[in-house]
């Protein structure tokens, strides 16, 4: 994987949880969601008219309804989860924390659900990821918060979404076009939250300035940035390693929060941020290899881990 390409991710997926906690300075979660999507669906419809039309050739409806889905479970229910965290109190580094743990579960069920091999060495640096993760966990853990306990369960939910959204991508035998998938999957989100943020009645964007430095964000480095290049990523190197750079959310993050906006960071999380590093090199340095296969793993399972946005 493009070493360069892997850092322009974990930058932009990172800048997610930064963003979601400048929204949340001025706005409720779903009026920052409804605020970012609205605009974008628009923007990507007029693209989708126009410069990539010959994208759309051969779409099926039935491919149409599969982004759909596969949309409200990677960005609605994912992002969803997410910023109502951070509203409630959990801080962006903790959040980043809980979607940490997405790789684990990505590679335990990559084999079953993609028949893709996980390797030993892949598993072990797997398993240090997880360390990393607990690492940070433990030093934010220690500095409190003033969010409930049962905030910090809500991240979980939109790991898991992102999870189930990861491998109805992979088990789809139907290429379509990143541009073709990535407006599918914001205009469903821009329906869902529009749709919820009128029945809460805050769809009425705040007249603060930050408001809208917040929705740009959103828009250019974590949509365009971060969700684009998860899936391009996806398709080039298959489940496993994609997920492995999750790990490096957490710290990044941390580093992030603390910088911007004073968040706890100390010798701890430093030491996370080391073992999630390590994780991903043993992991790709890991990955098998095996004759008359590709990178991904067999011919026939990596057209399907490769079908990405």
């Amino acid at each position: 994987m493009n070493l360069l390409l892997s850092a322009a991710f974990v930058l932009c997926w990172s800048s997610g949880f930064i963003g979601a906690k400048l929204g949340a300075g001025s706005a409720s979660a779903i009026t920052v969601l409804m605020w970012r999507f609205l605009p974008l669906a628009v923007i990507l419809a007029v693209v989708a008219a126009s410069v990539a039309r010959t994208s759309w050739r051969g779409v099926t409806p039935r491919d149409v309804a599969r982004q759909a889905v596969i949309g409200v479970l990677s960005q609605s229910g994912y992002l969803l989860t997410v910023y109502y965290a951070i509203q409630l109190g959990v801080s962006s580094g903790t959040t980043a924390l809980v979607d940490g743990l997405q790789p684990l579960v990505a590679g335990a069920l990559a084999g079953p659900l993609l028949g893709q091999y996980v390797s030993r060495t892949q598993w072990l640096g797997l398993c240090l990821g997880v360390g990393g993760v607990a690492i940070v966990t433990a030093a934010d853990a220690a500095a409190g918060g003033a969010a409930a306990w049962w905030a910090y369960l809500v991240p979980f939910a939109g790991m898991v979404s992102l999870v189930a959204a990861t491998f109805l991508e992979g088990r789809s035998r139907t290429r379509v076009a990143p541009a073709v998938s990535l407006t599918v999957h914001c205009a469903t989100s821009a329906a869902v939250f529009t749709a919820l943020a009128v029945a809460a009645g805050a769809a009425r964007p705040p007249a603060e300035p930050s408001f809208w430095v917040a929705v740009s964000w959103l828009v250019a480095l974590s949509t365009f940035g971060g969700y684009g290049l998860y899936w391009l990523i996806l398709r080039r190197s298959g489940v496993t390693r994609v997920n492995t750079l999750m790990f490096l959310m957490a710290p990044v993050t941390a580093v992030w929060g603390a910088l911007a906006f004073g968040e706890p960071f100390g010798p701890l999380t430093a030491l996370g941020l080391a073992v999630g590093l390590a994780a991903v090199v043993i992991v790709h340095r890991g990955e098998p290899r095996p004759a008359g296969a590709c990178s991904r793993g067999t011919p026939a399972t990596a057209g399907a881990a490769g079908n990405g946005a």
